[in-house]
């Protein structure tokens, strides 16, 4: 991890983002736990840590960003209940409190960046640099604003980061992986086994009579959370799809025409060009560099290297005009033809010459190829519009207490009545209950609600809307033995096989470890043995699963095991354990110490910004953090 820091510590980007570390290191640490909590006298002031402050504004503004990270990866919104219970908000606070925990630690400890360093580091980070290698400022500038970061926030978390990577660093340093760690890793991974077993189906326990009814009656209510029926709900739900809204036959040839027109990169590849640059101080060594090459004295790669552009750096690559940043080059480049030198031409870095040396043409489908495809996307789009539409007309009718079933009927909608459903979305049968619009979503809404209960409605993944009314409600309950008998019996008999083939098993199991050989015991029970060479721990293999395997690597060699697999149940004997031997300094031990000193690193940074947090002192305002985040819980 540390290494992973230093090569962060290289690019200005990482140098932002590197106190997003810290929040995983202090996972263990439970901030919410260790300190309590007290209530500031100030409105703006969420968490003191020591003398540092972290205000409403920053909790805000991190808590936004956390959230839009969070839905951007899940492609839906999340409720303020959905990103409470991800933790978000205290996710947000415990990275604030940790990152102001080492800016406190680093002014106890007199760290100060320089302004020269944090300019030095600025002007020598290759994302500021222009085509002639030099800092450039307009791109600074420019960077920073498609990022969305001003200048002095920028130089801040420039500084900030820079401090708490001297924190780590003089931490967890040259952390070293111990050779008795190393060696129980490679004894562990590298270890293999050799068995014989025996695989026992449910036909060696023989047959099982009838139960009579006393036995049922007993397992009935020594097992009754088996037999017990789940909560159920009667919910009635009107969804709002612009998928099942959508009318495609109503788009007309017109506006598919003028979409085509309008979107034809999206139905085809634009023109891409193969493009070589060479940079020049200024025009008039650019045009005499052009009428060497025109006029055969020098070629353009001879003059590339006497400019001092390496050949590998002389293309700019298979490139659309889209993917040139400069618009004067990309229009000259454009407007070639192939194997051609152009002017001299003015770009925001310099003075440059361009050779296109491949041209790939723009391909574009027929109409009638993509029509049905943009019929389909312009219907989705404004069905999309009168989803919204629709919406607030509808929440208009709910708030004057208009019954869910007028509504569909009035405005044409499929209304969906289940009869009854449980929390899995399954119905009393155990059929998965498949009409009901985006499950995920809505039936956590339908648990959550009671009888007549006004519930907003919920957006779902498809962009549309869904309104939910609970009609009924069968609570949780023990089924009566009449009610489940069959299921009782079954469950009983199969209860009563894995008794007997476990005791058969165990029996089988003390044999093997008084001597006898497995071919007899197998002959004995009427099935085959079976081997199993290169056992590798928790891989499954040669019919024998990861649990059973796991087994073997339990026992010593020579000694037998039992173990339930599925109906049936394994008795297997360890016949041999190999292992390679240990070679410090080999390319697997570097691997191990690699793996594992990253683990050591988290581990110390971890107890060291634990320590840091108690003795600084933290308190944190709950009122003015919910407040922040814009909960009230």
């Amino acid at each position: 991890m540390l290494q992973n820091m230093r090569s962060a510590s290289q690019h200005w980007l990482g140098k932002i983002i590197l106190t997003v570390v810290f929040t995983f290191l202090i996972a263990g640490v439970a901030i919410f736990g260790v300190e309590d909590f007290f209530r500031s006298n100030s409105a703006t002031t969420v968490a003191t840590v020591g003398k540092t402050q972290i205000t409403s504004e920053a909790v805000r503004s991190a808590y936004q960003l956390q959230l839009q990270r969070y839905q951007s990866q899940l492609q839906r919104s999340l409720t303020p209940d959905q990103a409470r219970g991800l933790g978000l908000d205290r996710q947000v606070l415990s990275q604030l409190i940790s990152e102001a925990s080492l800016d406190q630690q680093a002014k106890d400890l007199g760290l100060v960046i320089p302004d020269s360093a944090v300019l030095r580091a600025i002007q020598e980070e290759p994302t500021f640099k222009g085509a002639n290698g030099s800092f450039d400022q307009t791109l600074f500038f420019q960077t920073l604003q498609r990022a969305g970061i001003n200048e002095a926030m920028f130089v801040r978390d420039q500084r900030a980061a820079a401090g708490r990577l001297q924190i780590a660093e003089a931490v967890a340093a040259d952390i070293h992986v111990p050779a008795a760690l190393r060696e129980a890793v490679h004894r562990y991974t590298t270890e293999r086994r050799a068995a014989s077993f025996l695989m026992l189906p449910p036909s060696v326990a023989g047959d099982i009579p009838a139960p009579t009814d006393e036995e049922v009656k007993t397992f009935y209510d020594e097992n009754k959370s088996a037999f017990r029926a789940p909560d159920y709900r009667a919910v009635t739900l009107l969804p709002l799809d612009p998928q099942a809204m959508a009318k495609p036959d109503a788009v007309t040839e017109e506006d598919v025409q003028k979409r085509y027109d309008l979107a034809k990169a999206q139905y085809g590849t634009p023109e891409r060009r193969t493009i070589q640059q060479i940079v020049f101080p200024d025009e008039a060594s650019a045009e005499a560099a052009r009428k060497e090459i025109e006029s055969g004295e020098k070629p353009f790669e001879a003059v590339a290297v006497a400019r001092g552009v390496d050949a590998k750096e002389l293309s700019l690559g298979n490139l659309t005009k889209a993917d040139l940043f400069d618009p004067a080059v990309a229009d000259a480049a454009f407007s070639l033809a192939q194997n051609t030198v152009s002017a001299p031409v003015k770009g925001r870095f310099g003075t440059v010459l361009l050779r296109v040396t491949a041209i790939e043409p723009e391909t574009r489908k027929p109409l009638a190829d993509v029509a049905p495809e943009i019929r389909k996307t312009i219907a989705l789009e404004r069905a999309r519009t009168a989803v919204e539409k629709d919406h607030d007309a509808i929440e208009d009718e709910r708030a004057n207490s208009k019954p869910l079933a007028e509504i569909a009927k009035e405005r044409g909608l499929t209304l969906v009545t289940v009869p009854a459903v449980s929390a899995q979305g399954l119905d009393p049968s155990g059929k998965l209950v498949d009409s009901i619009p985006d499950r995920d979503t809505t039936l956590p809404i339908v648990f959550r609600s009671e009888i007549g209960s006004d519930t907003e409605a919920l957006r779902l993944k498809s962009g549309g809307y869904v309104w939910v009314d609970v009609t009924g409600i069968d609570h949780a309950h023990d089924k009566p033995l009449d009610q489940v008998r069959d299921q009782a019996v079954a469950q009983w008999r199969a209860a009563e096989v894995a008794k007997r083939l476990s005791e058969k098993a165990r029996s089988l199991t003390e044999r093997l470890d008084k001597g006898e050989a497995i071919d007899t015991l197998a002959t004995e029970v009427g099935v085959q043995v079976q081997t199993s060479t290169d056992i590798a721990r928790s891989q499954a293999k040669d019919g024998l699963s990861a649990d059973v395997v796991n087994r073997l690597f339990a026992v010593p060699v020579d000694k037998a095991v039992s173990v339930e697999s599925g109906e049936s149940r394994v008795v297997a004997k360890v016949t041999a354990a190999t292992m390679p031997a240990f070679v410090p300094g080999s390319a697997s031990d570097a691997a191990i110490s690699k793996r594992f000193q990253a683990t050591l690193i988290d581990d110390i940074l971890g107890e060291y910004i634990a320590d840091v947090q108690k003795s600084v002192g933290i308190t944190v305002n709950q009122t003015a953090f919910r407040r922040a985040i814009g909960g009230e819980y």
